[in-house]
């Protein structure tokens, strides 16, 4: 309870004394900016969210087989309804993911894989992001600034370390078991009798996620492209709606940003980080403050804010739809 309420307490604090410090505006003229976007333009907006988290469907669909892209799209944005709630969501999601599936007569065994392909194919898109920036960046002769560059950079090398343990995890047999056996000697320093559940559970991992990959590759990465891709367009035109004249290259750099410290989970999602970082970004390259502010406002708006609904929505599907019987889902387990 403690962490859920400073972390919103952060969230609150960074939105609304950091985000407009940072981004040397107010509030007051950011909000007359975005009264000035039409309904319609609101309504292109929201279908382009849709359309993004369709295409993400095809990355669940790929490392879940059996899984409809409807259902997979009701995964997830029950998930992240839960997730954009709470500092460090996450955990709650994957817990509602679970029961979700579960009740759709997926094993445990199958969203695990899932859940693990899934995580560290947007690592490796959200590393990737900043490192098209920077190259783009340089080739534009444009240099990012130094806080920025580093912050980038530390977020690439993370990434990599967590995918290099992945690696090591499920590339081989071998690199499978030694992990389990370090985690298994760790928690015997605790807890006696502890056996070798470590061990054996990333051993059947490695298999599972080993087919997973060979077999889903192309359409995680394809979807993988899609979503980011269609947020891309989303945030430019949400720039474009309050009044940034900036070259692509820059504008797709702040985005580089704002997705990796979407990651930082001491807030909901990194709400408020994630705002003040992009905003800072585009007011560094000369961007108009309250116009910067508004367009990150903007696209936060639709791509936070409005997954909450989305979830509702997506939790009222999932209780209309058929269950599993319990003879289908003990067949799941065995």
């Amino acid at each position: 309870m403690l962490q859920v309420t400073l972390g919103l307490g952060l969230a609150v604090a960074m939105l609304w004394w950091g985000l407009p410090h940072f981004a040397k505006t107010s509030w007051a003229e950011v909000w007359h900016v975005l009264r000035t976007v039409p309904a319609w333009k609101a309504a292109l907006f929201m279908g382009l969210v849709v359309a993004g988290l369709y295409c993400y469907t095809f990355v669940m669909t790929g490392a879940m087989r059996g899984l409809s892209h409807l259902r997979a799209l009701i995964l997830n944005v029950c998930g992240s309804s839960v997730s954009n709630l709470l500092p460090g969501g996450g955990a709650v999601g994957l817990a509602a993911t679970y029961s979700i599936a579960k009740s759709w007569g997926f094993s445990a065994a199958s969203v695990t894989t899932m859940a693990v392909v899934t995580g560290v194919w947007n690592v490796l898109a959200r590393v990737a992001l900043p490192i098209i920036a920077v190259l783009g960046l340089a080739w534009g002769a444009t240099d990012l600034p130094t806080t920025m560059r580093e912050a980038a950079w530390a977020a690439v090398l993370s990434g990599t370390a967590i995918v290099v343990v992945f690696a090591l995890a499920v590339g081989t047999d071998a690199g499978a078991r030694q992990l389990g056996r370090a985690i298994d000697r760790l928690v015997r320093l605790v807890r006696r009798g502890h056996g070798d559940t470590a061990e054996s559970g990333l051993t059947g991992l490695r298999a599972r996620t080993a087919e997973t990959v060979r077999t889903g590759w192309l359409s995680m990465t394809l979807g993988m492209v899609g979503f980011f891709g269609l947020y891309y367009v989303l945030f430019l035109l949400c720039t474009q709606t309050t009044g940034i004249e900036l070259p692509f290259g820059q504008l797709f750099a702040a985005y580089a940003i704002g997705r990796l410290l979407t990651a930082v989970g001491v807030t909901p999602g990194g709400l408020g980080v994630t705002e003040t970082g992009t905003a800072a970004a585009l007011v560094a390259w000369g961007a108009d403050p309250a116009s910067a502010m508004a367009g990150v406002v903007l696209f936060s708006i639709f791509t936070h804010f409005m997954e909450i609904p989305l979830g509702a929505l997506g939790w009222i599907a999932w209780s209309l739809m058929p269950r599993a019987s319990a003879r289908e889902r003990a067949a799941t387990e065995a």
